[in-house]
């Protein structure tokens, strides 16, 4: 008899994604079992490979128990709650209340690649403010726990303290696996800003030299924050906050500032286009030698037809400022321009590019004086809340909105990740920003929800946790914009849609599906608790749009993806991304549905195993019938 293949119903397994990875470089490195044979990676490496016992890098207590974190797969799911949502069936910005560990294990499969920025304003790790699962092997028990979903038995969250021997280990035991899966999501050319004070930078940019790459380190950028914090002789008192850049890897470029009026008096130059500057196309010093972008060293031909590289003044090997490919559009559209320079008694060719006005080509120094202080975006968040204080210590809408203008365009698509959203200012930047540039960009916003004090304003305000006020704030902005717009009669041109104003609310929880845990303890009473578990397949409390969601998602569609509720053959069918995928979540199916659903000829299906009624004939002729209409990808859960 023919087996329909079960649909995975776990988040995207690391240790196999990394092993592909590998194997798509090193295939020689491989056994026949598909295992790693380190003698020959070696022998492929050569001197690449450090043998030797003492090595650079970084190391700390539970650094091992961080790869068993990642390496976990998560069995939870993301579950719809239209009813905090704004424009929940159209709008493409997310915001997902629950851990955001949890929740970057389970975005894998559906945002693998997909992220343009990540802005992350996380814990400073000052000695009280943030709190982090005591059994990292139990995230979302623990999570389950501290939420109150289940019975604590011991489990929860806590404060990390200065006076815990392990103070700077924990904190890094928190950072590490979510900046490691986080940076799967990145595009090539994505990059991640992280806001970050003194007490733990030196250990964030270790962190990201070893995860991302020492070569791609982009930047550090400091903020005054208007605010002195720390008292005494003990310590100088700081009032400046920073900004770590790095980027997924060399194909990262800054978008350009745009120009105030003291930039204009060096546009000297003007042709049919307007009026230009020119710049060396040639990049020197720093970490612009070949070595640190090789891709970036290449020949390019003269108008007489001879070759030239990019060689220093001082006759080491630079780069290019742009790749081979940039630089062949950048010629084919007339931004290049040839001059001939008198060097050494000899006239040698340069070459440059041109830059216009009104393109916006500032770059962006390391010292941003010009954005308000912290205790102004306090202000503003208060009269967003009529004035009431509801959070501490809000960053500014200024500065991320300078942060999206460097590293996003308004006329692409760019998802923007922040998974320790906090009050949602990068939410509130995001629809600000759009609605000044008319562009396109969107959130996924993660925050775990702490409960405020109860003697707080904000818990008598009945705000109880941050997250209630992160969606409150997003709802807010989202209403106030409308309003604006529909005063001032602001409309996107003609052909475009209008701004995306909305976001869904998602909210972790256990999978609806009760899935088998290779971890429970191994005893008859427990083993046999599980087995009777297993009877009912899918939880009784679940409901169908949540089953469909966690379906999307452990599918590898975005959790936006457009969802059409069909009716074939008298039973509900969604159609998934135009068609690409068909979900059938009948208990009851049956041969003329099946076949329906064949002949509409999708990339694949999923029904519920329960649908067939323990028919092996229909299941057999389901099969069949699928494999015959060309359907790849059949499966049940």
């Amino acid at each position: 008899m023919a087996q329909i293949e079960k649909l995975p119903l776990t988040s995207l397994d690391i240790k196999a994604h990394q092993l592909e990875r590998l194997k798509e470089i090193f295939p020689e490195a491989f056994t026949e079992g598909s295992k790693v044979d380190w003698d020959k990676l070696r022998l492929t490496l050569g001197e690449a490979v450090d043998t030797g016992k003492e090595r650079y890098g970084m190391n700390w207590p539970g650094k091992s128990e961080c790869f068993k974190t990642i390496q976990q797969p998560s069995i939870a799911t993301l579950v719809p709650a239209r009813e905090e949502s704004v424009d929940f069936d159209t709008t493409q910005n997310l915001f997902i209340e629950g851990d955001n560990l949890e929740v970057l294990k389970l975005l894998q499969k559906s945002y693998l690649g997909k992220v343009k920025m990540i802005y992350i304003d996380p814990p400073y790790n000052t000695g009280n403010e943030f709190i982090y699962p005591d059994n990292y092997s139990e995230n979302l028990e623990t999570y389950l726990a501290y939420t109150g979903q289940i019975d604590a038995e011991g489990k929860k969250f806590n404060t990390n303290t200065e006076t815990d021997g392990r103070f700077h280990s924990k904190w890094l035991n928190m950072m590490y696996p979510r900046l490691f899966l986080s940076k799967n999501l990145l595009k090539e050319d994505g990059c991640i800003f992280i806001s970050i004070d003194d007490n733990e930078l030196h250990n964030l940019r270790a962190l990201c030299n070893e995860i991302y790459g020492e070569e791609n380190y982009r930047g550090l950028i400091s903020r005054s924050t208007g605010t002195r914090m720390g008292s005494g002789n003990l310590k100088i008192s700081s009032e400046l906050d920073y900004i770590l850049i790095f980027s997924k890897s060399e194909k990262f470029e800054f978008q350009g500032l745009p120009m105030v009026d003291s930039d204009l008096d060096i546009y000297d130059q003007e042709d049919e286009r307007g009026k230009y500057l020119i710049r060396s196309l040639r990049r020197t010093g720093g970490e612009n030698r070949r070595e640190d972008r090789p891709t970036m060293y290449y020949p390019i031909k003269t108008p007489d037809d001879t070759e030239i590289y990019p060689i220093a003044p001082e006759g080491w090997e630079s780069r290019w400022i742009c790749s081979r490919e940039k630089y062949l559009e950048l010629n084919n559209e007339g931004f290049i321009v040839w001059k001939k320079v008198k060097k050494d008694g000899e006239e040698k060719w340069q070459v440059y590019q041109k830059h216009y006005l009104g393109e916006g080509i500032k770059q962006a120094a390391n010292n941003w004086s010009d954005i308000e202080g912290n205790k102004k975006a306090t202000r503003d968040l208060n009269s967003l809340f009529d004035g009431k204080k509801l959070f501490d210590h809000p960053k500014p809408t200024g500065l991320i909105k300078k942060i999206l203008g460097i590293s996003t365009s308004n006329s692409e698509k760019d998802i923007v990740l922040d998974f320790f959203a906090g009050s949602a200012t990068t939410s509130h930047a995001i629809f600000d920003l759009n609605g000044e540039d008319k562009g396109n960009r969107n959130f996924i916003c993660v925050q775990i929800p702490e409960p405020t004090e109860e003697s707080s304003e904000a818990h008598k305000t009945g705000y109880k946790t941050i997250a209630d006020i992160s969606k409150e704030r997003i709802r807010r902005v989202s209403a106030k914009i409308k309003k604006e717009q529909k005063s001032a009669k602001t409309l996107f041109s003609e052909g475009q849609a209008p701004q995306d104003l909305g976001f869904k609310v998602f909210k972790l929880q256990k999978s609806n599906f009760n899935l088998w845990n290779a971890g429970v303890e191994k005893t008859p009473e427990a083993i046999q608790k599980q087995l009777f578990s297993h009877v009912d397949h899918i939880s009784p409390e679940a409901e169908q749009e949540a089953i469909l969601y966690e379906l999307l998602l452990k599918s590898g569609f975005e959790l936006t993806t457009a969802i059409e509720q069909l009716t074939i053959e008298g039973k509900h069918v969604f159609s998934i991304a135009g068609g690409e995928l068909l979900i059938c979540l009948e208990k009851q199916l049956s041969h003329e549905v099946i076949k329906a659903m064949a002949e509409r000829k999708p990339t694949r299906v999923i029904c519920l195993d329960e649908g067939f009624q323990d028919n092996d004939q229909l299941k057999t002729n389901a099969v069949q019938m699928m494999k015959s209409k060309g359907v790849v990808n059949f499966r049940t859960v």
